[in-house]
């Protein structure tokens, strides 16, 4: 089959593992920039050129799509999809990914257990906002923001009152979570592939920060899900229309497993040397079972 990596990053770890399975795996790979695709839009013609040639149809495409580029990036794995290519994510299941307002909210609709959480912008009704969250200590954090950027604790009503003040003159969109204390610093991601937890580490900061993951300086281990989590992270996966991949990260509280998010471009490198486990050949696995079937349906019908 013919595969296509859209990654701005060839160099990447994630990049270069599932490279390497598929070619090892007798597939032939691509690696592209999405970033230096650029597409023409005409009645039944959905073209993608890239680098000033028409790109060939591919069997199955791999979105690694960054925070940053959602909106270019998904406009292109949309292009994929009108040519009928089989892709890991779809771009409307990235786009709701990255929305984290939208992604509780459709997490919540499908009885998946997340945080309390209040969305808002520009409301000065901070008091209210606070005891809807559970009152401090919570967390602040901006509607998009990733890799644990833009989020603070408060711990106070006053601290909180002045961190919302900010985001409200600033006129950005902010979500206002419960503080689950006995989580703090720690989480849980769990690796779905094809609707199966295939890696799940635990993720502890080295300090102080109540944030556990590892861009911002925690380790992993590897851990042992329980029932309920391993069957939390399936469900929360389904919901967002990321089964066939993506990391969902979770953390324990009195209440059982509470998803905080799901990511559609989760990296392989952390879960994989950590636990040993080989989730590229996988992933590569599931696509040759799908995207194969429908490449030979269209042989067929050549």
């Amino acid at each position: 089959m013919k595969i296509a990596i859209l990654s701005n990053e060839p160099q990447n770890y994630s990049t270069q593992r599932l490279f390497q399975v598929a070619v090892e795996r007798g597939h032939e790979v691509d690696i592209i920039s999405y970033t230096r695709c650029y597409v023409s839009v005409e009645k039944d013609k959905p073209v993608i050129r890239y680098e000033g040639e028409t790109l060939a149809k591919y069997d199955a495409i791999i979105p690694r799509i960054a925070q940053s580029y959602t909106k270019y990036g998904t406009a292109i794995v949309r292009q994929f999809e009108n040519q009928g290519t089989f892709t890991v994510s779809s771009s409307i299941a990235i786009n709701r990914s990255r929305d984290k307002l939208r992604a509780y909210q459709v997490l919540a609709k499908s009885g998946v257990g997340i945080p309390k959480t209040v969305f808002a912008r520009e409301t000065a009704s901070f008091e209210d906002v606070i005891e809807l969250a559970g009152g401090t200590p919570l967390i602040i954090k901006v509607a998009r923001g990733t890799h644990g950027n833009g989020v603070v604790l408060a711990e106070t009503p006053k601290a909180a009152k002045a961190v919302m003040q900010a985001f409200y003159v600033e006129g950005v969109n902010f979500l206002v979570q419960e503080f689950v204390r006995e989580s703090a610093g720690i989480d849980i991601r769990a690796l779905v592939v094809g609707g199966r937890v295939v890696a799940s580490i635990m993720r502890k900061s080295l300090n102080d920060d109540f944030r556990s993951n590892t861009h911002q300086g925690g380790v992993g281990v590897p851990v042992r899900l329980t029932d309920e989590e391993r069957k939390t992270a399936v469900k929360a996966a389904k919901a967002m229309g990321l089964a066939t991949f993506c990391g969902v990260d979770m953390m324990r509280s009195e209440h059982g497993p509470l998803v905080l998010e799901v990511n559609s471009s989760a990296s392989l490198k952390t879960p994989e040397l950590i636990t040993g486990r080989d989730v590229a050949s996988k992933l590569i696995e599931y696509i040759e079972l799908n995207a194969g079937r429908k490449h030979k349906k269209d042989k067929i019908g050549a």
